[in-house]
């Protein structure tokens, strides 16, 4: 970290009354954004966010499919860049759907920084590796998903004066994790790049699975929606029990993708079983929904999340140099497995028997 940067959150955080925290920096993930605790004598303690400004651009609302292509891999797929403005107008909106995000205490959007309630430290992924039961986390993480599924989200996300755009996951956007996972899983296996006809082959086959994401992208969609990113609070009541972190990216998208990212969990275990009674559950209390169709979408966009997870994975490893990553690669292939069982799916598991040798997939 810059002596700059530094200078500057330290100046931040004694504008805000903060100078005197003791401040405990936490473990970061794979992102360009870092968190600290703010530790105050007789007060709760706070999460202090620090986004520096050092990603490519968000996403601009109205550039084409060419426009986003030459602005980079963000635009591509309409990630948020870390914009701070982002974090705060999804937790407003999910905030006021009843659910729990973490309030926002202070902020500077140019800066890249914020001031956040601490949620606390009881991430699903701690508590059930801790011997906790799963089945009431998970019950309630799809009763948040409903919660956030009966409501059509707005187009513009707004609140203290601050504007963001929801915008859709839409066809670029959902073939980018495909390109980049044609283009990042042969430098991770150690594969000759792929033939140009099988890419085409590829974008052939994941098109009409496109299409039906985009068609379908009405709910708000969390995006980063796993046991890592959950936080439980017994204390609180219904959805609101589920603590939710990480939603800067939040775009307008299918339901099923969320449903994914829950039950295709990379960095933990997440059985068929449990994954069948999340999914009957999720049914249950949205009985107007044609569970066939769901299931056929839920399957083949799973499928396409998977591949972006593998690539996410790959380009960790093989990219940025970070070993821990590998440990994920077997179970993401299992669950792509399972996605590709379904009958529907025959002709994109031959594209894998066809051009990913077994000895490949780990």
């Amino acid at each position: 970290m810059s002596l700059d940067r530094e200078a500057l959150k330290t100046a931040f955080l004694a504008d805000q009354g903060l100078g005197d925290a003791k401040r405990e920096m936490l473990a970061g993930d794979a992102s360009t954004r870092r968190y600290e605790r703010l530790h105050r004598p007789g007060k709760p303690s706070l999460i202090f966010m620090d986004q520096p400004p050092v990603e490519s651009s968000p996403c601009p609302p109205a550039a084409t499919p060419a426009e986003r292509r030459a602005a980079g891999y963000n635009a591509m797929a309409r990630l948020a860049a870390g914009r701070v403005d982002a974090f705060i107008c999804a937790a407003d909106w999910l905030h006021g759907q009843g659910l729990s995000t973490p309030r926002v205490a202070a902020f500077d959007v140019e800066a890249g920084l914020a001031v956040l309630e601490d949620l606390g430290d009881d991430l699903y992924a701690n508590l059930i590796a801790g011997g906790a039961d799963e089945a009431p986390l998970y019950d309630d993480a799809i009763d948040a998903l409903v919660a956030i599924h009966a409501v059509r989200p707005p187009e513009i996300l707004a609140v203290d004066g601050l504007r963001w755009p929801l915008l859709a996951y839409d066809d670029l956007a959902l073939a980018t994790g495909g390109e980049m996972f044609l283009e990042w899983w042969p430098k991770y296996a150690g594969m000759a790049p792929f033939s140009p006809e099988a890419v085409a082959e590829w974008d052939a086959l994941w098109a009409p699975i496109r299409a039906r994401g985009e068609a379908g992208a009405g709910v708000f969609c969390h995006r980063d929606y796993h046991a890592e990113n959950l936080i439980w609070l017994p204390g609180r009541k219904g959805p609101a029990r589920v603590g939710m972190l990480d939603f800067q990216d939040a775009l307008r998208a299918h339901p099923a993708w969320d449903m994914s990212m829950l039950l295709h969990d990379g960095r933990r275990d997440v059985s068929p079983e449990r994954e069948a009674a999340a999914l009957a559950r999720y049914f249950e209390l949205r009985p107007e929904v044609d569970r066939a169709r769901f299931l056929a979408d839920y399957h083949a966009l799973g499928a396409l999340n998977v591949s972006r997870i593998l690539f996410i994975f790959a380009r960790q490893v093989a990219g940025f140099g970070r070993p821990k990553y590998e440990a994920f690669m077997p179970r993401m292939w299992r669950y792509l497995n399972q996605c590709l069982a379904d009958p529907e799916l025959a002709p994109i598991k031959a594209w894998f028997d066809a051009n990913i040798p077994p000895e490949a997939r780990r």
